[in-house]
């Protein structure tokens, strides 16, 4: 039997209708608008948070003149009622699914080189002997899709955890390191030479990950500890589609995993350039939510991924 966690707080009389009102007043920061937006009256609205507080015994939203802001206790439970509601929303669609013939859904979030290896591989391996199983796949950077995974909008993620947030709730199992190297088309300038320094670099636009990303950071670190600055004439973007386009059609670099451009070296249509660029990246794996249940589907797509793991990647050192 289902236990609350405190002694003062009766899950059961927290409903629905009080999550979805939470989330319109964190997102409109007005009662009036919030109450607009769950179809309701201002003085339902108010009726419904003033339960909230009774329950919990805080107040969760500070009331001033502009409207209302939420208080930690308010940051709190926001963030798990979106999780929340995001887990029962998945709910329903996992009936619809079974009930349409569908076996299962399973939704993943992964960065750039597992997505072009392990993830398609493991796909398919799934899809042979379960059909019926609908996959979402999301690809981005550790940080965003680590979000989505602790909101409940993801149930696996391939990356890395980056920062302390989050990180007492999540699950890790490393897979593998990340290498970068400098990528650019066949007959770039620099891939005919033998020696590239990090100068060099410079005389070329690049191709960035957005401004926010861990990759970004460190790799404007590496033009400064070599006494220069970082790129100026750049494209931002984390789409894997738009980088490769940009690269075969522009003189442009890249900094990326070789193993993501792979068929790319193959057929000599790109190439790596000739630099110990002295990027790395930490271990990404495979990341959970401890708490997390997974869905039969779900198991399923974390069993392919073990198991195309083990083949495609050697232990990580110290594991």
């Amino acid at each position: 039997m289902v236990q609350p966690s405190t002694s003062w707080f009766n899950a059961s009389r927290l409903k629905t209708r009080h999550l979805l009102l939470l989330l319109h007043l964190y997102e409109q920061r007005s009662v009036l608008r919030a109450a607009e937006a769950a179809n309701m009256t201002q003085p339902a609205a108010s009726k419904l948070l003033a339960e909230m507080e009774s329950l919990l015994g805080v107040p969760l939203f500070d009331r001033h003149a502009r409207g209302v802001e939420p208080t930690w206790y308010g940051q709190v439970l926001i963030r798990r009622a979106r999780s929340a509601l995001s887990e029962i929303g998945r709910g329903y669609d996992e009936i619809a699914s079974l009930r349409s013939g569908l076996t299962g859904q399973a939704a993943i979030g992964t960065v750039v080189n597992p997505g072009t290896n392990l993830v398609p591989q493991a796909i398919a391996a799934i899809k042979r002997d379960f059909p019926g199983i609908l996959i979402r796949v999301e690809m981005d950077y550790s940080r965003p899709l680590v979000a989505k995974l602790l909101d409940g909008q993801l149930d696996i993620v391939i990356g890395r955890i980056i920062g302390p947030e989050g990180a007492g709730e999540l699950q890790f199992e490393p897979l593998a390191d990340e290498p970068h190297s400098v990528i650019v088309r066949a007959g770039h300038p620099l891939a005919g030479r033998s020696q590239v320094s990090h100068a060099d670099l410079l005389e070329y636009g690049w191709i960035m990950p957005p401004a926010a990303s861990v990759l970004r950071a460190r790799l404007d670190s590496m033009f400064l500890e070599y006494g220069l600055s970082p790129p100026q004439n750049i494209v931002e973007t984390a789409s894997l589609p738009v980088i490769i386009h940009l690269l075969r059609h522009s003189d442009l670099l890249a900094a990326l995993p070789a193993e993501s451009v792979a068929p790319y070296l193959q057929t000599a249509q790109m190439n790596v350039v000739a630099i110990d660029l002295g990027v790395r990246m930490e271990s990404f794996g495979i990341i959970r939510r401890r708490d997390q249940l997974l869905s039969p589907g779900a198991e399923r797509v974390l069993d392919a991924l073990r198991t195309t793991a083990r083949r495609l990647y050697p232990e990580p050192s110290g594991r």
